[in-house]
């Protein structure tokens, strides 16, 4: 998955599986894999070497905190998801001193959650929030700062592995009876803009593209509903991911069409918000990665009201108990889905 990406340099833990793992993406690269401690996985003392029913039995109550409360977990006088934190600070320190433009880091779930965590400012509660799996590929993208500032830094992918990302058996052998799936609208003419016409356009040719394609990769899933803005990109998108999952019901003898429910949900946006702020930008023509963090509190504050507002709404279409696994899809513009993210 990596072999068209180059890297100036490469970081890795020091147990032998990651070391491994990363040898073989280096390959035949000249240039040495740098070694850092602190990216080890996480040290969890007189648990280690346990199996689970082992750590249930031998130690009851902690080894209920460390499945229901990681983040406050203490064993043998250590908190050893708050060290996590703190070697994941360590390490980015050693990780940026590099003068590397693109940086490889190999190393294990715990640590990288850390990693991702406290790039992003996240506290230990989003400890198993942010999953990894195994060969899970997360890229961060450091943009520089005003007046050479502090960069701001952007999640861009989150475990992203060489499977399909939406296939049931991807969420790291976690089960679950309902799913939610967040899908960008296709292209339009303004989406190249400093800040689009956030849906009111129809789809181009490339947006009809994308959401053919999209509908294609959720195959893999049944989708029983798909929720959407009533902006029009947004509908053409999740029309055609209705029509392509309808189709797909038709394969094979005896097979009848299903309809798949559209739902057009004017509870789930927050664009409305986000666009009378830009009006209150000095310079809203030239918007910059981070102008977000600048809103003033009241438009924070209406905005997570929001948030909580389209959450309400989309888990009461997930409380259908006619199906046993339940899974929607949200088409919006990426805005509702940061908030919705951000909200969650």
């Amino acid at each position: 998955m990596l072999l068209g990406d180059s890297f100036d340099v490469c970081f890795t833990s020091p147990l032998i599986r990651s070391k491994r793992t990363a040898e073989i993406i280096w390959d035949s690269r000249k240039e040495e894999v740098i070694t850092i401690p602190d990216l080890r996985e996480i040290d969890l003392y007189s648990f280690q070497g346990l199996l689970k029913h082992e750590g249930k039995e031998k130690f009851g109550i902690a080894y209920l905190q460390w499945q229901k409360g990681a983040s406050n977990f203490q064993i043998d006088g250590r908190y050893p998801v708050r060290e996590l934190w703190d070697r994941a600070e360590s390490s980015w320190n050693k990780i940026l001193a590099h003068k590397g433009k693109s940086v490889l880091v190999v190393a294990h779930n715990a640590v990288n959650q850390a990693l991702v965590a406290t790039a992003i400012r996240l506290g230990t509660k989003y400890f198993r929030n942010l999953l990894q799996s195994n060969c899970g590929v997360s890229v961060l993208d450091f943009i520089p700062g005003f007046g050479g500032g502090s960069p701001h830094i952007s999640l861009n992918r989150l475990n992203q592995t060489p499977n399909s990302p939406v296939a049931l058996g991807s969420s790291g052998e976690r089960r679950s009876n309902a799913r939610i799936i967040l899908v960008g609208h296709g292209a339009t003419w303004s989406t190249q803009a400093a800040f689009s016409d956030m849906g009111y356009e129809p789809l181009n040719m490339l947006g009809i593209i994308q959401s053919q394609k999209t509908a294609g990769l959720l195959l893999d899933l049944k989708v029983n509903c798909v929720v959407c803005s009533p902006r029009i990109s947004s509908a053409d998108t999740g029309m055609a991911i209705c029509e392509v999952q309808e189709a797909a019901g038709c394969l094979g003898a005896g097979r009848v069409p299903r309809q798949v429910e559209m739902k057009k949900m004017l509870g789930i946006e927050v664009v409305p918000i986000l666009r009378e702020a830009r009006k209150n930008l000095r310079n809203p023509s030239n918007i910059r990665r981070g102008w977000f963090d600048g809103l003033e509190d009241t438009t924070m504050a209406e905005l997570w009201a929001g948030s909580r507002n389209a959450w309400r709404n989309l888990l009461e279409e997930l409380s259908n108990e006619s199906e046993s696994e339940r899974t929607v899809v949200v088409v919006a513009h990426p805005a509702v889905h940061i908030a919705l993210i951000a909200g969650a």
